[in-house]
């Protein structure tokens, strides 16, 4: 049985309905995404993770190992490939193990 949606409006006017108690606005969020650069390639779970994180630009991500990324809350494996290509692009490489 799925829950009756209820209409809403964020602190910036926009009206969205919702079926959870989840108060995340999707307009907001769709104008928060980045235009260019290696963020611009990520779901929001993924950049909403690198950002909480610090991680803004590609040679921050490659400050880190895979394995320091993967144990971000909303890294998946399925976000790996990604990663690896923008370094790559940029002639850079995760950081290797110590």
């Amino acid at each position: 049985m799925e829950k009756e949606k209820t209409k809403r409006t964020c602190k910036y006017g926009h009206t969205f309905y919702k079926s959870t108690d989840c108060p995340t606005c999707p307009t907001c969020e769709k104008l928060k995404e980045p235009a260019s650069g290696f963020l611009a390639l990520l779901s929001n779970p993924a950049r909403n993770a690198l950002l909480h994180y610090g991680i803004d630009t590609i040679e921050k991500l490659s400050n880190h190992t895979e394995k320091e990324i993967l144990r971000l809350h909303g890294i998946g494996k399925a976000s790996m490939p990604t990663f690896k290509k923008a370094l790559e692009d940029e002639g850079l490489t995760f950081k290797q193990k110590e």
